[in-house]
């Protein structure tokens, strides 16, 4: 029943939109793949990708909850809470009183935490600066632009794409 309805809407699109989406689900499987690679030689050099991620979200959030934070980065609340507690211990996340709730407590990136999180961005913006410097600045700027516009549009579609996916696993897994 459900893949019914994802063929119906893939009637929908041309063959030139469908050749866009296997082109861009290729190029981001790769990207990840890559990004995997370079965040397990971080992390064996010392530098684990989840903290960058989670102070760079608190950095984007302002002071939170760890619930809120966890719903952010799209983790499950268990894993995001033992992460904290790491992040915490060595000083690079603080607890604070939460300000409406006394009782509770939200997150927020310490001094430590935004200079690790301003040297990470600095030396990983160098190493993609040193990718494309061959590239013709208007070629880059086109890419660029393009691709700030691909990452919002994913961002705000992400919870339609991820429950078409995960509604045409379940129906894979029926057959």
């Amino acid at each position: 029943m459900v893949a019914a309805g994802i063929d119906s809407e893939a009637a929908e699109l041309s063959q030139a939109e469908i050749e866009a989406g296997r082109r861009l689900v290729s190029a981001m499987f790769a990207l990840g793949k890559q990004q995997a690679t370079l965040g397990h030689k971080m992390s064996r050099a010392g530098v684990d990708r989840s903290a960058v991620m989670l102070i760079k979200a608190l950095t984007h959030m302002g002071p939170s909850r760890s619930s809120a934070l966890a719903m952010a980065v799209h983790s499950d609340p268990s894993t995001v809470s033992r992460q904290i507690a790491t992040l915490v211990r060595d000083g690079l996340v603080e607890r604070r009183a939460d300000p409406e709730d006394g009782r509770a407590s939200v997150l927020a990136p310490t001094e430590t935490g935004l200079k690790l999180l301003e040297e990470q961005r600095r030396r990983i913006g160098l190493a993609l600066a040193r990718v494309v410097r061959q590239w013709a600045p208007e070629d880059r700027d086109t890419f660029l632009d393009l691709l700030d516009r691909f990452v919002a549009d994913h961002e705000r579609n992400l919870p339609d794409v991820i429950n078409e996916c995960v509604a045409l696993a379940r129906s894979e897994g029926e057959k």
